[in-house]
Protein backbone atom coordinates (compact mmCIF):
# COMPACT_ATOMS: atom_id res chain seq x y z
CA UNK A 1 0.00 0.00 0.00
CA UNK A 2 1.36 3.89 -1.05
CA UNK A 3 3.42 2.47 -3.51
CA UNK A 4 2.98 4.15 -7.23
CA UNK A 5 2.17 2.08 -10.14
CA UNK A 6 4.21 4.16 -12.11
CA UNK A 7 5.93 7.15 -11.70
CA UNK A 8 7.20 9.10 -14.47
CA UNK A 9 9.97 12.79 -14.55
CA UNK A 10 9.60 14.88 -17.48
CA UNK A 11 11.52 18.30 -17.44
CA UNK A 12 9.89 21.29 -17.71
CA UNK A 13 11.32 22.30 -21.46
CA UNK A 14 10.36 18.76 -22.50
CA UNK A 15 6.99 18.81 -20.98
CA UNK A 16 6.46 22.34 -22.39
CA UNK A 17 7.44 21.58 -25.78
CA UNK A 18 5.26 18.66 -25.77
CA UNK A 19 2.15 19.96 -24.68
CA UNK A 20 2.75 22.87 -27.34
CA UNK A 21 3.39 20.41 -29.96
CA UNK A 22 -0.08 18.55 -29.18
CA UNK A 23 -2.14 21.91 -28.80
CA UNK A 24 -0.53 22.76 -32.46
CA UNK A 25 -1.26 19.26 -33.50
CA UNK A 26 -4.96 19.57 -32.31
CA UNK A 27 -5.71 23.40 -33.32
CA UNK A 28 -4.64 22.21 -36.88
CA UNK A 29 -6.83 18.93 -36.58
CA UNK A 30 -9.46 21.03 -35.36
CA UNK A 31 -9.23 23.73 -38.46
CA UNK A 32 -8.67 20.75 -40.73
CA UNK A 33 -12.16 18.69 -39.61
CA UNK A 34 -13.59 22.10 -40.56
CA UNK A 35 -12.70 22.54 -43.58
CA UNK A 36 -13.64 19.57 -44.74
CA UNK A 37 -17.33 19.73 -43.40
CA UNK A 38 -17.86 23.09 -44.89
CA UNK A 39 -16.39 21.74 -48.46
CA UNK A 40 -18.54 18.36 -48.58
CA UNK A 41 -21.87 19.36 -46.34
CA UNK A 42 -21.70 23.21 -47.22
CA UNK A 43 -24.62 24.63 -45.31
CA UNK A 44 -24.87 21.87 -42.85
CA UNK A 45 -21.05 21.62 -42.71
CA UNK A 46 -20.98 25.34 -41.34
CA UNK A 47 -23.84 24.24 -39.01
CA UNK A 48 -21.75 21.43 -37.70
CA UNK A 49 -18.63 23.65 -37.39
CA UNK A 50 -20.52 26.06 -34.67
CA UNK A 51 -22.07 23.30 -33.25
CA UNK A 52 -18.05 21.68 -32.87
CA UNK A 53 -16.58 24.97 -31.59
CA UNK A 54 -20.04 25.11 -28.94
CA UNK A 55 -19.03 21.35 -28.38
CA UNK A 56 -15.48 22.26 -28.00
CA UNK A 57 -16.35 25.01 -25.40
CA UNK A 58 -18.57 22.96 -22.95
CA UNK A 59 -16.26 20.10 -23.06
CA UNK A 60 -13.36 22.85 -21.98
CA UNK A 61 -15.93 24.09 -19.28
CA UNK A 62 -16.38 20.91 -18.00
CA UNK A 63 -12.17 20.16 -17.94
CA UNK A 64 -12.12 23.16 -16.06
CA UNK A 65 -15.16 22.54 -13.50
CA UNK A 66 -14.24 19.16 -12.70
CA UNK A 67 -11.09 19.31 -13.02
CA UNK A 68 -9.14 17.75 -15.42
CA UNK A 69 -5.26 17.76 -15.87
CA UNK A 70 -4.69 17.92 -19.57
CA UNK A 71 -1.43 15.45 -20.13
CA UNK A 72 -0.54 14.59 -23.60
CA UNK A 73 -2.92 11.17 -22.87
CA UNK A 74 -5.52 14.00 -22.16
CA UNK A 75 -4.79 15.89 -25.03
CA UNK A 76 -5.49 12.98 -26.55
CA UNK A 77 -8.50 11.92 -25.69
CA UNK A 78 -10.21 15.08 -26.42
CA UNK A 79 -8.74 15.54 -30.03
CA UNK A 80 -9.84 11.92 -30.18
CA UNK A 81 -13.31 13.20 -29.12
CA UNK A 82 -13.65 15.78 -31.76
CA UNK A 83 -13.38 13.29 -34.50
CA UNK A 84 -16.25 11.16 -32.90
CA UNK A 85 -18.00 14.31 -32.28
CA UNK A 86 -17.87 14.99 -35.84
CA UNK A 87 -18.33 11.11 -36.73
CA UNK A 88 -21.90 11.76 -35.82
CA UNK A 89 -23.10 14.88 -37.25
CA UNK A 90 -21.27 12.81 -41.07
CA UNK A 91 -23.75 10.12 -40.07
CA UNK A 92 -26.88 12.39 -39.31
CA UNK A 93 -25.98 14.35 -42.45
CA UNK A 94 -25.42 11.10 -44.99
CA UNK A 95 -28.76 9.92 -43.73
CA UNK A 96 -30.14 13.00 -44.54
CA UNK A 97 -28.54 13.06 -48.18
CA UNK A 98 -30.00 9.30 -48.86
CA UNK A 99 -33.58 10.78 -48.17
CA UNK A 100 -33.32 14.01 -50.01
CA UNK A 101 -32.12 11.57 -53.05
CA UNK A 102 -35.47 9.76 -52.45
CA UNK A 103 -37.24 13.45 -53.12
CA UNK A 104 -38.01 13.88 -49.39
CA UNK A 105 -38.65 17.73 -48.57
CA UNK A 106 -35.91 19.12 -46.41
CA UNK A 107 -37.43 19.13 -43.08
CA UNK A 108 -38.58 15.49 -43.33
CA UNK A 109 -35.03 14.31 -44.91
CA UNK A 110 -33.54 16.19 -41.60
CA UNK A 111 -35.75 14.96 -39.59
CA UNK A 112 -35.74 11.08 -40.94
CA UNK A 113 -31.48 11.57 -41.30
CA UNK A 114 -31.39 12.05 -37.44
CA UNK A 115 -33.91 9.11 -36.83
CA UNK A 116 -31.89 6.69 -38.99
CA UNK A 117 -28.47 7.91 -38.04
CA UNK A 118 -29.33 7.64 -34.11
CA UNK A 119 -28.92 4.34 -33.66
CA UNK A 120 -25.43 4.08 -34.88
CA UNK A 121 -24.91 6.90 -32.94
CA UNK A 122 -25.74 5.74 -29.86
CA UNK A 123 -24.27 2.69 -30.32
CA UNK A 124 -20.77 3.24 -31.06
CA UNK A 125 -20.43 6.00 -28.49
CA UNK A 126 -21.70 3.78 -25.90
CA UNK A 127 -19.24 1.08 -26.30
CA UNK A 128 -16.76 3.37 -27.01
CA UNK A 129 -18.17 4.22 -22.74
CA UNK A 130 -17.73 0.99 -21.89
CA UNK A 131 -13.48 0.51 -22.95
CA UNK A 132 -13.69 3.97 -21.18
CA UNK A 133 -15.01 2.95 -17.94
CA UNK A 134 -12.58 -0.31 -17.95
CA UNK A 135 -9.58 2.24 -18.74
CA UNK A 136 -10.35 4.24 -16.18
CA UNK A 137 -10.87 1.17 -13.93
CA UNK A 138 -7.97 -0.76 -15.02
CA UNK A 139 -5.21 1.24 -16.39
CA UNK A 140 -2.61 3.45 -15.12
CA UNK A 141 -2.59 7.07 -14.15
CA UNK A 142 -1.52 8.19 -17.82
CA UNK A 143 -4.37 5.87 -19.43
CA UNK A 144 -6.92 7.07 -16.93
CA UNK A 145 -6.58 10.48 -17.93
CA UNK A 146 -7.00 9.53 -21.66
CA UNK A 147 -10.17 7.48 -20.71
CA UNK A 148 -11.61 10.46 -18.56
CA UNK A 149 -10.93 12.98 -21.65
CA UNK A 150 -12.73 10.66 -24.05
CA UNK A 151 -15.88 10.10 -21.90
CA UNK A 152 -16.20 13.36 -21.02
CA UNK A 153 -16.23 14.19 -24.72
CA UNK A 154 -18.42 11.68 -25.91
CA UNK A 155 -20.98 12.47 -23.61
CA UNK A 156 -20.82 16.16 -25.13
CA UNK A 157 -20.84 14.80 -28.57
CA UNK A 158 -23.33 12.79 -28.31
CA UNK A 159 -25.53 16.23 -26.74
CA UNK A 160 -24.13 17.97 -29.21
CA UNK A 161 -24.48 15.89 -32.14
CA UNK A 162 -28.26 15.31 -31.50
CA UNK A 163 -29.18 18.42 -30.05
CA UNK A 164 -27.35 21.14 -30.77
CA UNK A 165 -26.55 20.34 -34.39
CA UNK A 166 -30.40 19.42 -34.67
CA UNK A 167 -31.40 22.79 -33.57
CA UNK A 168 -29.33 24.52 -35.94
CA UNK A 169 -30.79 22.53 -38.67
CA UNK A 170 -34.55 23.09 -37.85
CA UNK A 171 -34.04 26.66 -37.49
CA UNK A 172 -32.06 26.95 -40.67
CA UNK A 173 -33.40 24.31 -43.01
CA UNK A 174 -37.13 24.87 -43.85
CA UNK A 175 -38.76 24.96 -47.12
CA UNK A 176 -36.82 28.38 -47.74
CA UNK A 177 -34.49 26.31 -49.23
CA UNK A 178 -35.85 23.80 -50.58
CA UNK A 179 -34.31 26.06 -53.84
CA UNK A 180 -31.47 25.81 -53.02
CA UNK A 181 -30.77 22.12 -52.41
CA UNK A 182 -27.59 22.39 -53.89
CA UNK A 183 -26.64 23.96 -50.42
CA UNK A 184 -27.21 21.06 -48.74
Amino acid sequence: IGNPISQQTVGPTLGSVSLEKSLTAGVYGFLAVVLFMLLVYRLPGVLASVALIIYAAIVLALFKLIPVTLSLAGIGGFILSIGMAVDANILIFARTKEEIKQGKGLSLATEEGFKRAWPSIRDSNFNSLIVCAILFIFATSFVKGFALTLAIGILVSMFSAIFVTRVFLTIFIGPKLEKFKWLL
